[in-house]
C-alpha cells in the first residue's frame, strides 16, 4: 500500500481520474434513484458507468465520446440474451461462451473492441450476479443509458481531463494472422478457461458459479502471454483473498447499512481505478471488498458467501491455467517481440535527433520518445513473470533485469538527446554523424533493419569542440551506443542459459 501511495502521479492525473470516477459513479446511481429505479437497476447502472470510466481509453476525446456512445448498442442486445436465457442453463452458458470468444477476438480492433468486449461480458456477468429476470429488462435498460448518459457528461463535458492531458495511445499489437495472432490465441485460449471455470465453478455451487467465469475472463485481460497470464492469476488470487479479509471485517458486520455501505462502495471505487496503473492485487482487494458490500446491500452477504467467493476464484484461476496451455504464446516470443520494436524505436529516435541537430526543422524526436515509453512499458509488463519475486528462474530473472536496465539507460540518454536537440543554439558537430552511425550499427547488430541507411546528418558546418550543446549530444551518443552493445549478451543468451558479459 506504501508503495501505491507514494508513487509518481505526475500532474495528479491518477488522482483527478480516481476522483472523477466517484463522482460520475455516484451521480449514476443516484439519478437512477432519483427516477424511482429499483435496487437491481442502480447497481447495474452504476456497474455500467464503472465500466465506461474504466475501459474507455481511446487516445483521443472524440474517439473516447464515440465508443462512449457505442456501449449501448453492444451492451443492450447482451443484456437481453442473459436475460431471456437465465432460465435455460445450457442456452445460457454456451451464449455467454460465445459472447467470451467474440469480446476477446474483438481486441485486435484496438482500445474500441476492447472497450466493447469487456461491455459485452459484464452486461452479462451482472444479470447473473444479481440474478436479473426479462420483466426488469426496461428499467435495466433506462437505468444503463442514464448511467451513460450521467458519467459521459462528467467526463466529456464537467471534468474533461484528457483534453489537457491526453491518453497515450497504445502500443500497435503484436502483428501476426490466423492462429498465430496473438487476439486469436486469446480469444481461443479465453473461451476454453471460461468453459472449464463454468463447469468447475457450477460443481461447487448452482447459484454463485458465475465468479468462477469472472475470475477466469478478467485474467486475460490486457495480457499477451502464458508468463503475464499465469502472474495475474496469482496476483488475482491475492487480491480476492486479502478482500476476503477485509470483507469479514467490513462488510459483514455493516450488513448492508445504507449510507456506510454507500461510503464505503465510493472508497472502493475510488481505489481501483487509483491503483489498478501501479497493483492489479490492490485492485482486486477493491474489487473484492465493493462486492462484498453490495451483497450486503441485497441482502444476501454472510460468511459462508465470502468463503464461496475464494472457491469460484481458485476454480477460476484453475480454469485459466489449463486455457493458456492451449496454443500458448510464450514468455520469450512475446518478450523478444517487444524488445525489438522498442530497440528498433531507439534507432529511429536517435535518427531523428541527429536530424534536428543538422539543422533540420521537420524532424521531432519527441513523439517518437513518447512512443518508446510505451514501449518499454509493455517490456516491463512483459518481462513481468520472469522477474516476479517468486520466479524460480534465476538465470532467465537475471537476463530479464539486466534487459531492463539496459534499455532504462537507452531511454535515458534518448530524453538527454533530446533535450540537447531542442535546443536551437545546438547545430551540427561533425561527430556527431559518426556517432549516430556506430548508433545504428549498434541497433542493427540486435534488430535485422527494415531498411539499412545512414542516419540523415548533413556533413558542413562542425561546431567547435567545445560547444556545450556538441559535447552533450556525443555524450548521450557514447552512452546509447554503450547500452546498446551490452544488450547483445542479455538478447543472444539462451534464455535458461547462465547469463555471460559480452565480449
Amino acid at each position: 500500500m506504501r508503495h501505491v501511495f507514494v508513487a509518481p502521479d505526475p500532474g495528479r492525473v491518477r488522482l483527478r481520474v480516481s476522483s472523477r470516477a466517484v463522482l460520475g459513479v455516484g451521480l449514476a446511481v443516484a439519478a437512477a434513484e432519483l427516477a424511482g429505479l429499483s435496487l437491481t437497476a442502480s447497481i447495474t447502472g452504476g456497474l455500467a458507468a464503472l465500466l465506461a470510466l474504466f475501459t474507455v481509453g481511446d487516445p483521443t476525446v472524440r474517439r473516447q465520446a464515440v465508443t462512449t456512445a457505442l456501449l449501448p448498442a453492444i451492451g443492450f442486445p447482451v443484456l437481453a440474451l442473459a436475460t431471456v436465457l437465465h432460465g435455460a442453463p445450457l442456452l445460457r452458458d454456451a451464449a455467454w461462451l460465445f459472447v467470451v470468444l467474440a469480446g476477446v477476438y474483438a481486441r485486435r480492433w484496438g482500445p474500441r473492441g476492447h472497450a466493447l468486449g469487456i461491455f459485452a461480458f459484464m452486461m452479462f456477468f451482472v444479470t447473473q450476479f444479481l440474478h436479473a429476470l426479462p420483466a426488469q429488462l426496461p428499467e435495466l435498460f433506462a437505468a444503463v443509458a442514464l448511467a451513460l448518459v450521467v458519467c459521459g457528461a462528467v467526463r466529456f463535458v464537467a471534468w474533461c481531463i484528457e483534453r489537457r492531458v491526453p491518453p497515450p495511445a497504445a502500443p500497435a499489437p503484436l502483428p501476426g494472422s490466423g492462429l498465430a495472432r496473438p487476439t486469436t490465441r486469446q480469444a481461443v485460449q479465453a473461451t476454453v478457461a471460461c468453459a472449464v471455470a463454468l463447469a468447475a465453478g457450477q460443481f461447487i455451487s448452482h447459484e454463485r458459479w458465475y465468479w468462477a467465469v469472472g475470475t477466469a475472463w478478467w485474467i486475460f485481460v490486457n495480457t499477451a502471454s502464458r508468463g503475464e497470464t499465469l502472474v495475474r492469476g496469482f496476483r488475482r488470487v491475492v487480491g480476492t483473498v486479502t478482500g476476503i479479509a477485509a470483507g469479514f471485517l467490513i462488510a459483514v458486520p455493516l450488513a448492508g447499512a445504507p449510507a456506510p455501505t454507500a461510503a464505503l462502495v465510493a472508497v472502493c471505487v475510488f481505489g481501483i481505478f487509483y491503483t489498478a496503473p501501479l497493483s492489479y492485487s490492490w485492485m482486486m482487494f477493491f474489487v473484492t471488498v465493493m462486492a462484498g458490500l453490495l451483497y450486503g446491500l441485497l441482502g444476501v452477504l454472510h460468511p459462508g458467501l465470502l468463503l464461496l467467493r475464494f472457491e469460484e476464484t481458485a476454480v477460476g484461476a484453475l480454469g485459466a491455467a489449463v486455457g493458456v496451455v492451449l496454443l500458448p504464446v510464450t514468455t520469450h516470443a512475446a518478450t523478444n517481440a517487444w524488445i525489438e520494436r522498442a530497440v528498433t524505436c531507439v534507432h529511429d529516435c536517435t535518427t531523428a535527433a541527429a536530424r534536428r541537430l543538422a539543422g533540420d526543422p521537420e524532424a521531432d524526436p519527441a513523439p517518437l520518445v513518447a512512443e518508446l515509453e510505451l514501449l518499454l512499458g509493455r517490456v516491463r509488463l512483459s518481462l513481468a513473470p520472469l522477474v516476479h519475486p517468486l520466479s524460480p528462474l534465476r538465470a532467465r530473472k537475471a537476463r530479464a533485469l539486466r534487459v531492463l536496465a539496459l534499455l532504462d539507460d537507452c531511454a535515458r540518454e534518448i530524453k538527454g538527446l533530446t533535450a540537447v536537440a531542442a535546443d536551437p543554439d545546438a547545430s551540427h558537430d561533425a561527430r556527431l554523424a559518426a556517432a549516430a552511425w556506430r548508433v545504428e550499427s549498434a541497433v542493427h547488430a540486435l534488430v535485422r533493419p527494415a531498411r539499412p541507411a545512414r542516419p540523415a546528418v548533413a556533413d558542413a558546418g562542425a561546431l567547435p569542440l567545445h560547444h556545450p550543446g556538441a559535447e552533450a549530444a556525443l555524450g548521450h551518443l557514447y552512452g546509447l551506443e554503450r547500452a546498446l552493445v551490452d544488450l547483445a549478451a542479455p538478447l543472444r543468451t539462451a534464455p535458461n542459459a547462465p547469463l555471460v558479459p559480452a565480449a
